[in-house]
């Protein structure tokens, strides 16, 4: 590590946090080929370091039943809730084409029958018809025990080891329905998360918490998807409606996978992490994680996750010296790049 300067400027500092940071920790993840102890599981808690467990969830029923043919049969007239997209971007930065501003765009929510949801999934993988928009199930609301409460006993109830440690059972737990047109933005959440994969493959990029002042954190006013019964676009009438009132919330403009856009001074300084998982699966997400997500579909023309939210502990450093990063990062903020959001 190099010794900082007397009186260093605020993206100075920024800078040699994130570069100490990768310095100390490295570049990698850590994986286990069994599920780890309460007591190694700790360790990664209190680190707040990603973990990756290799097959952690094969004895899961749900690794070797969930093939179209039994989802149709156990959910097929079930009514779900669905996210629609011009182009699988739910819960994203969106510069609108009609004033050329930025917003935090949320989808279109539709409820219909399970069976309809998964044959257009599946029909949109294999290229029949193309259709444009693109449809995810993708509640997060505890739908695991909700709306597909009937593929619940299919899984495990809790992650034991998680469970032992966080000292509760998990506050909820989510199943992902989609294909690989579907990308989950850069964001964080306020969750422990243990992440499984049962059906294609996922991928995720990940930034550690220190890495904040390389997001390019703006904040945006929030929008919708919805439908314009006006328009003439034959692959799709989703136009995006500001919400009023005006709503703010913040949100990362900068992508890891185009690192050249939207960027600040802090960002070429990043180091993102790369994990695949294969079904079976398991990651340990920490809590305020930046993380970016796609998907690929393998046979069943498919990808399907569950996930485990559990609540995260709001003592200690980790949020308070977190939100101090993000304070520091706004100071610094005129050293942005890329042009801000007007």
């Amino acid at each position: 590590m190099r010794e900082p300067s007397s009186s260093p400027t605020a993206t100075e500092a920024l800078i040699e946090l994130v570069t100490s940071y990768h310095e100390l920790n490295g570049v990698h993840i850590d994986e286990f080929d069994r599920a780890p102890s309460p007591l190694s599981f700790m360790q990664y808690i209190a680190k707040n370091r990603p973990l990756v467990i290799r097959r952690g969830a094969e004895d899961w029923p749900a690794i070797s039943l969930w093939s179209p043919e039994y989802l149709m049969q156990k959910m097929e007239n079930t009514m779900v809730r669905v996210a629609v997209t011009p182009s699988g971007n739910a819960d994203s930065a969106v510069r609108s084409p009609v004033d050329g501003k930025w917003y935090f765009t949320k989808p279109l929510e539709i409820d219909e029958p399970f069976g309809e949801l998964l044959t257009y999934i599946r029909q949109q993988e294999q290229g029949k018809g193309s259709p444009a928009e693109v449809k995810y199930s993708q509640a997060q609301d505890d739908n695991m025990r909700g709306e597909y409460s009937k593929l619940y006993p299919d899984i495990a109830e809790d992650v034991n080891w998680a469970t032992e440690c966080f000292g509760a059972k998990p506050d909820a737990i989510n199943v992902w329905i989609g294909n690989s047109r579907s990308i989950t933005s850069l964001h964080k959440d306020n969750y422990e998360n243990i992440y499984c994969q049962v059906s294609g493959k996922k991928r995720f990029v990940l930034l550690s918490p220190v890495e904040t002042p390389c997001v390019n954190l703006q904040l945006l006013a929030q929008a919708s998807y919805a439908r314009d019964s006006a328009s003439c676009i034959v692959q799709s009438n989703l136009i995006l409606v500001p919400e009023s009132p005006l709503q703010e919330i913040p949100w990362p403009l900068w992508d890891p996978d185009r690192p050249k856009e939207n960027d600040t001074l802090v960002s070429p300084h990043s180091r993102p992490l790369h994990v695949e998982l294969e079904p079976g699966d398991m990651l340990y997400l920490p809590t305020l994680w930046y993380h970016k997500v796609s998907q690929e579909c393998l046979g069943d023309d498919v990808s399907i996750s569950v996930n485990y939210w559990y609540d995260m502990s709001f003592g200690g450093l980790l949020y308070a010296a977190n939100t101090f990063i993000s304070n520091v990062s706004k100071i610094a903020g005129a050293s942005t790049i890329s042009e801000s959001p007007t």
